[in-house]
């Protein structure tokens, strides 16, 4: 069977790479578990310095698997993972080492707000990025109504998180998403490059600048998930979202409009 996280180990770097190329590396139940135990291993290998996160295919990352978000909203019988969206998110806000994100291709919910929690973010040229909330008609996730601003500023943050439109690579590096824009084939070597860098480092020195760097962050970080986690559990299932995962199974634009009072 095909694995849907492979890994690599090179300069005391720790390569995870997303492997669902056929679904655009969206995570499914099996991948927030994997890719959880994953960030937990490596937190606690003495031989990994930083790890570094990409996808397989013409993807980085397209979010939530939408037909499986669709069977959680409407089969009474589904079955979660063992750890899921939420454990996979504390495993990127407890990850005490470098991580390090190289964007090969689109990167849409998920794909785009793990840059929150990244503390180099590359892209390549051919990346693109989109928060889909709002067209799903759900809530932000991961932190990223407060680690957006952080980040990209509040007029950026707002146009990303309300819009649900599309952004390149140049825009997101114009407004601080990711740290530098590199040609495909320059990507992952550029990436190891900078990974290898700091993987160098003494690991004992590189927890104490990250825990220093995050230690400001972490209780805002913890109140924007819970404000998020409560608006995504009241909206999940709504209206908005059903007519959402409805059109995205039926081929066609949602209609918000015709939902009282617009949904």
């Amino acid at each position: 069977m095909v694995p849907i996280l492979t890994t690599t180990d090179n300069d005391r770097v720790r390569t995870l790479t997303l492997n669902r190329p056929d679904a655009l590396n969206a995570f499914d139940e099996a991948l927030y578990d994997e890719l959880t135990e994953a960030l937990r291993g490596a937190a606690d290998d003495p031989g990994v310095g930083v790890v570094l996160l990409t996808g397989s295919g013409r993807a980085f990352c397209a979010g939530t698997d939408l037909k499986e978000m669709y069977a959680r909203s409407t089969d009474p019988d589904f079955v979660p993972g063992e750890h899921g969206f939420l454990g996979l998110i504390d495993a990127l806000a407890e990850f005490d080492k470098p991580l390090v994100v190289a964007a090969n291709g689109l990167g849409v919910g998920l794909g785009l707000t793990v840059l929150g929690f990244a503390d180099l973010a590359l892209a390549s040229t051919e990346a693109r990025f989109r928060c889909p909330f709002t067209s799903l008609g759900v809530a932000p996730e991961a932190a990223s109504s407060y680690l957006l601003p952080h980040l990209v500023g509040r007029q950026n943050a707002a146009w990303l998180l309300l819009s649900a439109e599309w952004i390149s690579a140049q825009q997101a590096h114009d407004m601080g998403l990711v740290w530098q824009v590199c040609p495909p084939e320059d990507l992952m070597g550029a990436a190891q490059q900078h990974a290898a860098t700091i993987a160098a480092r003494p690991t004992s020195s590189l927890r104490a600048v990250k825990a220093t760097m995050i230690a400001p962050l972490r209780d805002e970080i913890a109140a924007a998930r819970e404000r998020e986690n409560a608006q995504f559990a009241e909206l999940l299932g709504s209206a908005a979202n059903l007519e959402a995962l409805t059109a995205f199974a039926e081929g066609r634009e949602p209609d918000f409009a015709a939902l009282p009072g617009g949904g």
